[in-house]
């Protein structure tokens, strides 16, 4: 099964994006999907703005004031709210659905979606370290695990 998902999965790339990550094509289209229909969107608009200072390099002395001047403690405040999560889960699931359409679930290759996903996604991409299979991912734990 592995095997025939990936001859589908790959098969409407070329062979220059295939040989990127010749040892692992499937990392690699996986941090393209990632990079195409996560990255790019409204996180990146939750990424603007600035960045508080913290000398002890794990925001413990960093606090938030709110509106009533309560002190929160800069681990503990809630850095994105209902509102924004929909919108980014939205443009997720949006982008993510376009992006199979036009690759994976495709009945012909799209050439230009291809050279738009090199401008846009694949540099991105350079920086990020391989991606680690995990094994349990959507998994229940087993009682022996506990």
């Amino acid at each position: 099964m592995t095997n025939k998902f990936f001859m589908v999965c790959c098969a409407p790339y070329s062979e220059e994006f295939m040989s990127r990550s010749p040892t692992n094509p499937q990392g690699e289209f996986a941090k393209l999907m990632a990079a195409a229909c996560v990255r790019r969107g409204y996180l990146e608009k939750l990424h603007e703005g600035v960045t508080p200072v913290t000398y002890s390099g794990d925001y413990s002395d960093v606090k938030v004031v709110d509106a009533e001047g309560r002190e929160t403690p800069w681990n503990d405040v809630s850095r994105i709210n209902q509102d924004e999560m929909k919108t980014l889960m939205t443009g997720v699931v949006n982008r993510i659905y376009t992006f199979l359409a036009r690759t994976l679930l495709s009945a012909t290759e799209d050439k230009e979606f291809e050279q738009a996903l090199d401008r846009a996604a694949a540099p991105w991409m350079k920086a990020w370290d391989e991606p680690q299979y995990l094994p349990d991912f959507l998994m229940p734990r087993s009682e022996e695990q506990s």
